[in-house]
């Protein structure tokens, strides 16, 4: 049975309810998708378990197997994050849904997932697509190492 079985495990009384379903069947079809809302400790905690790093992150993302994952959101981040992404929590918490979801999928960053990102989001959420930043959700820290220009622009290092 696909579908999604979602977890507070923050303080808050009420974990967003959105289209997590139908965002899911969407993407993943036939896989079953566990969502879970956690507090910064926990998901700095996660984070450094799962993938070695030291930060909170806004969403983590993992394949149980062929037909199933789970997608962690940190609903603090999501809260502080929402305003740089010109979103509010809600639409900001289903984007971190969906970035998770292509992940769990095997999709990397990139154009072509930030323009799926925008594409399910603009779908789910009033207003449409013209209401969407273009943005994206991931860090792109150590991507490529840049070193200032006497200008203080940056230049790309030889």
């Amino acid at each position: 049975m696909a579908g999604v079985s979602i977890k507070n495990l923050t303080r808050r009384t009420s974990a967003p309810r959105s289209a997590f379903s139908a965002i899911a069947k969407e993407v993943l079809p036939s896989s079953d998708i566990s969502l879970v809302f956690v507090g910064p400790v926990r998901a700095k905690a996660l984070n450094l378990r799962l993938r070695g790093k030291d930060y909170v992150p806004n969403v983590l993302s993992y394949a149980l197997d062929a037909h199933s994952g789970e997608v962690i959101i940190c609903l603090a981040e999501a809260k502080k994050q929402a305003p740089r992404y010109g979103m509010g929590e809600r639409e900001f918490v289903l984007y971190l849904f969906i970035h998770g979801l292509l992940h769990i999928k095997g999709r990397a960053h990139g154009a072509s997932m930030e323009r799926s990102e925008r594409k399910l989001l603009a779908k789910f959420v009033k207003g449409g697509a013209r209401s969407l930043p273009n943005v994206t959700t991931h860090r792109n820290r150590n991507r490529y190492r840049h070193v200032p220009s006497k200008n203080g622009r940056r230049r790309r290092s030889r």
